[in-house]
C-alpha cells in the first residue's frame, strides 16, 4: 500500500493506483521536456520522496519504458491506418518500420522504446518483456494472416525481437547519409523481407499424408 504522504494531498487508494499515477507523471514530464527524465523529477512532480517511486519501479529505465508503453496508443492507431489494406507480411512490415522510424523523430516516448537505456544498468532494454509486448501489440494491428504464413505466437515473438533490434540499429546509427523513403523501403524489402519470408509456411491439409503414402 502506498504511504499516506505527499501526492499533492490526495494519496492513491492502493498500489495499482500509485503505480498508474507515477507512470502518468512520467508521461507528462517526457511530453513537456522531450527527453528522458529521472526518478527525482517524477518524485518531485508528485510531491513524494524518491524511495516511494523506487518502491514501484526499481530503476529509471523501468519507469521510462513503462511510460513509453503507456503513451503510444495514438501512435498505434496511426500505424494501423498507415498499413491498412496490406496483407503481405513483407510489405506490411516494411511500411510499418519506415513509418515507425519516421515517427520516432517527433515522438520522444516512442524513441525511448527503440534506444538502449541511458543508465547502462540493463543491456537488454530493447528485448525486455515490456518492449516485446509493445512490439506484439504493433504486429497484431496488421491485416496479415500470420498463421497462413507459418507464424505462431512463438515465431511472432521472435519476429518482434528481430524487428525491434533492426529499428534500434537504424535509430542509433541511421547512416551517412541516412536512408529514407523509397531507398529505405528498397533496403528493408531486400534484407528484412528475406528474413520474414524465410518462415516455412504450413503444409496444406493432407499434403503430409500424401507424401508418405
Amino acid at each position: 500500500m502506498a504511504r499516506r504522504r505527499g501526492w499533492g494531498g490526495s494519496p492513491p487508494a492502493d498500489d495499482e493506483e500509485a503505480a498508474r499515477r507515477i507512470v502518468g507523471a512520467a508521461v507528462d514530464l517526457i511530453a513537456r521536456t522531450g527527453a528522458e527524465i529521472s526518478i527525482a523529477d517524477v518524485a518531485e512532480s508528485l510531491g513524494v520522496i524518491r524511495q516511494t517511486v523506487y518502491r514501484y519501479f526499481p530503476s529509471a529505465d523501468a519507469l521510462m519504458r513503462a511510460a513509453a508503453i503507456a503513451s503510444v496508443d495514438g501512435f498505434l492507431d496511426r500505424l494501423a491506418q498507415q498499413v491498412k489494406g496490406l496483407t503481405d507480411p513483407v510489405e506490411a512490415m516494411t511500411e510499418g518500420v519506415v513509418y515507425t522510424l519516421t515517427e520516432v523523430r517527433g515522438t520522444p516516448h516512442l524513441g525511448l522504446l527503440l534506444t538502449t537505456n541511458y543508465s547502462g544498468e540493463y543491456a537488454d532494454g530493447i528485448t525486455s518483456p515490456q518492449a516485446q509486448d509493445f512490439g506484439m501489440s504493433v504486429i497484431r494491428r496488421f491485416e496479415v494472416d500470420w498463421a497462413s504464413y507459418g507464424y505462431d505466437d512463438a515465431a511472432l515473438r521472435e519476429l518482434v525481437e528481430f524487428l525491434l533490434r533492426t529499428m534500434q540499429s537504424f535509430f542509433i546509427s541511421p547512416g551517412h547519409p541516412p536512408r529514407e523513403g523509397d531507398d529505405l523501403r528498397r533496403y528493408l524489402r531486400r534484407w528484412m523481407g528475406t528474413a520474414i519470408s524465410a518462415q516455412p509456411a504450413p503444409n496444406p491439409a493432407g499434403e503430409s499424408a500424401r507424401a508418405h503414402s
